[in-house]
């Protein structure tokens, strides 16, 4: 008799759509988490691991979606297939049974060095948009503020269903320097001397 098909789906944010990850592939069970793939703490990723077990297959769509750490995917799928478990990798057209071979290993080992890659990138890339935020601050120092009309829009779109991503441009775009930071400089200086 063969065991179950069962899915594992993982998206980092809410605004993240999982339809597209095992869209059409014939699945018995799916797990779902909405959690970074920094490490395996995540709870519908612990809930699999206690359902499936010895003649189950696991589905997922990459290595990324999986782990994004080399250490914690070799560490899954050698906890998985070690109870009988196989994994496949929809992606990267890998499946793992614990009886693999020296190159299926190799593969696995470089498609999640590359998964640690594009993490560590993407944190540089946040770093970096961190970095040019902060510059762009008014240089009087005072935050940026909106009058009574532009919250009573922002709140009107929340409630209309609006994500916090489009929300937050909208208020980057309609933010305005609470006081007009030439005339600020112009006080803080001294006076020349006669």
């Amino acid at each position: 008799m063969s065991g179950q098909r069962v899915g594992y789906i993982r998206v980092s944010t809410v605004d993240q759509h999982v339809g597209r990850q095992l869209d059409g592939i014939e699945l018995d069970r799916v797990f779902t988490d909405t959690a970074p793939g920094k490490d395996i703490a995540r709870p519908q990723l612990r809930g699999l691991l206690g359902f499936v077990h010895d003649g189950d297959t696991v589905v997922v769509h990459s290595t990324a979606h999986l782990a994004r750490n080399l250490d914690d995917l070799r560490r899954l799928v050698r906890d998985l297939t070690g109870s009988g478990v196989r994994v496949e990798l929809v992606h990267e057209h890998l499946t793992f049974a614990g009886d693999d071979s020296p190159m299926a290993q190799l593969l696995l080992s470089v498609m999640g060095a590359y998964a640690e890659f594009e993490r560590a990138l993407i944190r540089e890339r946040q770093r970096e948009s961190i970095a040019l935020a902060k510059r762009r601050v008014p240089t009087d120092g005072r935050k940026r503020a909106l009058d009574r009309n532009q919250i009573a829009a922002l709140l009107d779109r929340a409630a209309n269903g609006e994500t916090k991503t489009l929300l937050a441009k909208k208020l980057a775009s309609v933010a305005k320097p609470s006081t007009n930071t030439s005339a600020t400089k112009a006080r803080s200086e001294p006076e020349p001397s006669q």
